[in-house]
């Protein structure tokens, strides 16, 4: 089981936010379990609270930014990438305007105040949402596309083409998570001369200097724009190095546009709000497309959770065959309803059943349109709680069970034949004197089918 995480301490950074230019006070903070990240706008009335959660994106131009009831976060996901790189799951972010501060442009001094403030481990297991099949999404507009892919861990690779002589084709990998630091944390933000332009012209970029964003020259200067870059950065002299970069600053990564795409990645995606074990592939990333794909995935986790679909490997061999079951329930074909025991541990135990054409009650269930009874599922379900109550005793082949109570059945889709079902049953109260009570849950295709409140309890055979 892996912990969730928090910070130790609190620790503050100050610096100016890049496109605001304002002055800003950063704080992070311990938060309690199951809290994950969360901004906090100290400098308004009530404090309020925004989670940084994708269906709080409301634009993408130059950086993420979040509003929630009016209130707003620019610029959220170097910080957040900090934290995913870290391996914290939960903190409060304290800030007393609505950007981050810029830096360096990097992660570097946000993952450096982590390690400050220390990170410790909570009394509470991790949730990650396994990646069973590809998931994407393509922004037909610009061509820009993101997938996810099954993998046993979190791997993330930026491919980007930016179409120009002096950056054109870059690509940066992820294998490892833990490698943040090292290999992602101090990658820079970026732009080119012309975004620049447009972006004094709007009034962005006020916090900007030539040491917190990397400018790759992909046209000639005039000297009107060279004065007006005097200005903005406060030089006196400015120039273009042999390598298309303004200024003197020094790339830390032939790279180092690629590796930074690849940080934006990690941080926009932080907005799932779930820890994912699967292998990102971002094509031409941008912030719009990485949102989208997180408000996309977030929706797809959210109704998994819903329904709490377990997944199991069924192609590996069985805790309990049908010989072993039948060793320890008492009941025979044509009302045994269970396969295989999957899985079992004190308070809960998995079973599993093919559905075939030629079971009994599909002869009359209904003849022409056949679909399992809802009273055989919960039957099903029964049996495999029955497993569970009568591995208590050392000799199960010397009781029965018997129902005592049903609640709150509900049957939410038909089962047909072909189907596989499987039945998880977990304590609700600890097993007393032979009574087990349980919640009951059957799966099949991907889907929650039917759950049920039952309590039954074993008597010794007369």
């Amino acid at each position: 089981m892996v912990k969730q995480k928090t910070i130790q301490n609190e620790v503050s950074l100050t610096g100016v936010g890049l496109h605001t230019g304002k002055e800003v006070k950063m704080t992070f903070k311990p938060a309690p379990i199951n809290n994950g990240y969360t901004f906090v706008r100290v400098d308004l009335e009530g404090s309020p609270i925004i989670e940084a959660d994708a269906n709080y994106v409301v634009n993408t131009q130059r950086g993420t930014n979040l509003e929630k009831l009016g209130v707003k976060i620019q610029t959220s996901e170097h910080v957040l990438a900090a934290f995913v790189g870290c391996d914290v799951d939960n903190v409060i972010i304290e800030l007393n305007e609505s950007e981050p501060p810029i830096m360096d442009g990097s992660s570097k001094f946000f993952v450096e105040a982590i390690e400050k403030a220390g990170i410790v481990e909570q009394d509470a297991e991790r949730c990650y949402y396994v990646v069973k099949e590809v998931i994407s999404f393509t922004d037909e507009t610009t061509g820009s596309e993101i997938l996810v892919m099954p993998s046993d861990d979190y791997q993330v690779t930026a491919m980007v083409d930016f179409g120009t002589k002096v950056l054109g084709t870059q690509n940066a990998t992820l294998k490892n998570i833990s490698d943040f630091k090292t290999e992602i944390s101090d990658a820079r933000t970026f732009s080119f001369l012309h975004e620049l332009e447009t972006l004094l012209d709007n009034g962005l970029i006020k916090g900007g200097d030539l040491n917190n964003a990397i400018v790759y020259v992909d046209k000639e200067i005039s000297e009107k724009t060279m004065d007006n870059l005097k200005v903005a950065f406060g030089k006196d002299k400015i120039s273009v190095k042999p390598n298309g970069i303004l200024d003197n600053l020094t790339l830390h990564y032939p790279n180092e546009a690629a590796r930074h795409k690849l940080l934006d990645v990690i941080g926009d995606l932080a907005l799932i709000g779930t820890r994912i074990k699967g292998k990102v592939i971002a094509n031409k990333p941008g912030h719009f497309v990485n949102t989208q794909f997180a408000k996309k995935l977030s929706k797809i986790i959210k109704i998994e959770q819903r329904n709490q679909v377990p997944v199991y490997d069924l192609n590996l061999e069985p805790l309990m065959d049908i010989h072993k079951i039948m060793s320890i329930l008492p009941h025979r074909p044509p009302f045994l309803f269970i396969d295989r025991i999957i899985e079992m541990s004190d308070n809960h135990v998995v079973g599993m059943k093919n559905v075939t054409m030629n079971e009994g009650f599909f002869v009359g269930h209904f003849p022409e349109a056949p679909v399992m009874p809802g009273v055989i599922i919960v039957e099903a379900m029964a049996q495999t709680g029955g497993i569970l109550v009568l591995s208590t005793v050392p000799d199960p082949e010397n009781y029965l069970t018997f129902f005592m109570k049903i609640d709150n059945v509900k049957f939410k889709h038909k089962v047909l034949p072909g189907d596989t079902l499987i039945f998880k049953c977990e304590l609700i109260t600890p097993i007393r004197r032979g009574i087990c009570h349980m919640q009951a849950k059957a799966y099949a295709n991907g889907k929650l089918v039917a759950e049920a409140e039952l309590m039954a309890q074993i008597a010794k055979k007369q």
